[in-house]
C-alpha cells in the first residue's frame, strides 16, 4: 500500500490542537457547552468530535497536554488517528512546522496495514499535507519505514534469501542502481563464513551488492544483516526463542528501507548496500560448535555457539565494504538479546568510535525522534573474545556484555573506515503504540538519513 495524504478537499473536516487548559479558539465557543459536557481539557490522547448543523462532524479537537506529557512518547496526533472515522481532515492550528512534520510522519505510519495474508479492508481517516511542509519528503519516508515492516512482517516460508534478493534488485530497479550478487559454492573463496553460515539450507546462502550515485561522490555504505530465519544451527534455539526469529533479517530490511529514502530523496552520495542472505539451519552440512573458520579478512574464528551466526555473515560483509574506505559505513543488525536487556525493544543502541558521528547521531535522532542510545566500544572486554586457539571467539561464555562483545568483534573487521557506527536493533514492535502497529518496525534509519542529509545535502 502506498503512504500518501489526501487530496485537498473542501468537505475536510478541521483538527484543532489543544494544549492542556488552553483557552477554546473563537470559532469553537459555541461548542461550548458540548466541549464541558464531555470534559475535555486538552490532555494529552483525548480526541473529541464536535458535531455540527451541516455535517455529523464540524471540528476535531486533539487534546496536547504539556511538553512533559509528550516526552513520554511519539506521534500523538497518530493516536488521534486511530479513533476518528473514515474521511479527510486537516491540521486547522495549534502545531509548529517542526511539529507538522513530525506529527504528519506519524500520520500515515499510523495508515499501515500488512495485508499479504489476510486483505483487510481499510477505509482510514486520511489527512491532508500541511501547505508549508515538504510533503513529498515526508511521503518518502513514510514509504521507506513501509519497506522495512513490510520485509520483515513476510515469514521466511516467502522470505528466505532467494525472495530477499528479488526485493533486494526490486528495489534497486526502481531507482537505476547496480546489483551484483555472490551465491553458493561461489562464495568459499572470497566469503567464507557467509558460506559456512548458510550452506545447510535448501536455498543457497549470498551476498547482495547494491551500487547507486555518481562515482565521484562521498561513499556511504550500508550493511544489513540478512539471516532470513534462524534456527540457532545445531546449538537450536528453544520454541520460545524462535517464534520471532523470520525478523533476523531485521538489519537488512532497514538499510533497504533507509537506501530507498536516500534514493528517493536522490542524495548526492555514493551508495553501497550489503546484504549477507543466509538461513542458519540445521543438515548434514551444517557449521558445528567447535569448528574454527577463516574470515575474509583472515582473522579465524572459533565457532562456540552456532547460534551467534549473525557477527559471521557481517564480518565478512564488513571486510569486503572496508576496503573500499567509505566516508561512512553503518552496520545494522538484530543481533543480540543483550541489547535488549540492557535497553529494551524501543531503544537501540548504537556503537562508533568516532565522536563527530556519534553527536551528530544523537543530534539527529532528538530532531526526528527515533530514538537511539550510544554504548561503548570498551576496550577492556577485547580479552573476552580471544579465544587461545583461534583470533576470535563468536560467543564468549559467561553473559556479561553480550552486545558490547559482539559490537567489539564487528569491529576487528573494520580498518579504514573512521566513520563506522554498528546499530544493534530489535527491528520489532511487541506492542501498538501511535504510528507503530505490532510487528515489522523501522528503528534508527530516520535519524540516519537526517545524518546524511545534514552532511552531503547542501
Amino acid at each position: 500500500m502506498p503512504a500518501r495524504f489526501a487530496e485537498p478537499s473542501e468537505f475536510a473536516t478541521p483538527i484543532h490542537v489543544i494544549p492542556k487548559d488552553q483557552r477554546l479558539p473563537d470559532e469553537l465557543k459555541h461548542a461550548a457547552g458540548w466541549i464541558a459536557t464531555h470534559k475535555f481539557d486538552g490532555s494529552l490522547g483525548q480526541v473529541l468530535m464536535v458535531p455540527g448543523k451541516k455535517k455529523p462532524v464540524e471540528a476535531v479537537l486533539v487534546g496536547w497536554g504539556n511538553k512533559s506529557d509528550r516526552m513520554r512518547s511519539r506521534f500523538h496526533l497518530a493516536h488521534a488517528a486511530r479513533s476518528l472515522p473514515a474521511g479527510s481532515y486537516y491540521i486547522y492550528a495549534g502545531l509548529s512546522r517542526a511539529e507538522q512534520e513530525i506529527e504528519t510522519l506519524g500520520w500515515l505510519l499510523e495508515q499501515y496495514r500488512f495485508t499479504a495474508y489476510k486483505p483487510r479492508p481499510s477505509d482510514p481517516a486520511e489527512l491532508i499535507a500541511p501547505y508549508d511542509i515538504d510533503s513529498s519528503r515526508i511521503e518518502i519516508l513514510a514509504s521507506g519505514e513501509y519497506l522495512t515492516r513490510d520485509l520483515i512482517n513476510t515469514p521466511a516460508n516467502d522470505m528466505g534469501p532467494e525472495a530477499l534478493q528479488v526485493a533486494f534488485e526490486k528495489l534497486a530497479g526502481e531507482f537505476g542502481a547496480q546489483v551484483e550478487v555472490t551465491s553458493g559454492d561461489r562464495l568459499k573463496d572470497g566469503f567464507p563464513m557467509i558460506h559456512a553460515v548458510g550452506r545447510a539450507a535448501d536455498q543457497a546462502p549470498r551476498l547482495l551488492d547494491m551500487r547507486w550515485g555518481a562515482s565521484d561522490a562521498p561513499k556511504v555504505t550500508l550493511v544489513g544483516k540478512g539471516v532470513c530465519f534462524d534456527t540457532g544451527g545445531l546449538d537450536i534455539k528453544p520454541p520460545s526463542s524462535m517464534g520471532l526469529m523470520k525478523k533476523d533479517m531485521g538489519g537488512a530490511a532497514n538499510v533497504m528501507g533507509l537506501a530507498r529514502m536516500i534514493m528517493a530523496l536522490n542524495l548526492p552520495v555514493r551508495l553501497r548496500v550489503l546484504v549477507p542472505a543466509v538461513e542458519n539451519s540445521i543438515s548434514a552440512g551444517a557449521f558445528r560448535p567447535g569448528d574454527i573458520l577463516t574470515s575474509r579478512k583472515g582473522l579465524t574464528v572459533e565457532i562456540n555457539n552456532t547460534d551467534a551466526e549473525g557477527r559471521l555473515v557481517l564480518a565478512d560483509a564488513l571486510t569486503y565494504a572496508d576496503e573500499e574506505t567509505p566516508e561512512l559505513l553503518f552496520c545494522m543488525a538484530t543481533l543480540t538479546g543483550a541489547a535488549r536487556v540492557a535497553l529494551g525493544p524501543d531503544l537501540p543502541p548504537f556503537y562508533t568510535d568516532n565522536d563527530t558521528l556519534a553527536k551528530d547521531i544523537y543530534a539527529a535522532t532528538r530532531r526526528v525522534e527515533d530514538p537511539l542510545w550510544q554504548m561503548p566500544f570498551y576496550k577492556p572486554y577485547e580479552a573476552m573474545i580471544e579465544p587461545g586457539i583461534a583470533d576470535l571467539d563468536n560467543a564468549p561464555g559467561g553473559g556479561f556484555a553480550g552486545s558490547i562483545t559482539a559490537a567489539l568483534f564487528l569491529r576487528r573487521f573494520v580498518d579504514k573506515s573512521n566513520g563506522f557506527a554498528h546499530f544493534d536493533i530489535y527491528g520489532w514492535t511487541p506492542d501498538a503504540k501511535p504510528g507503530r502497529p505490532k510487528g515489522g518496525a523501522a528503528q534508527g534509519i530516520r535519524a540516519l538519513l537526517q545524518v546524511l542529509e545534514d552532511r552531503y545535502k547542501s
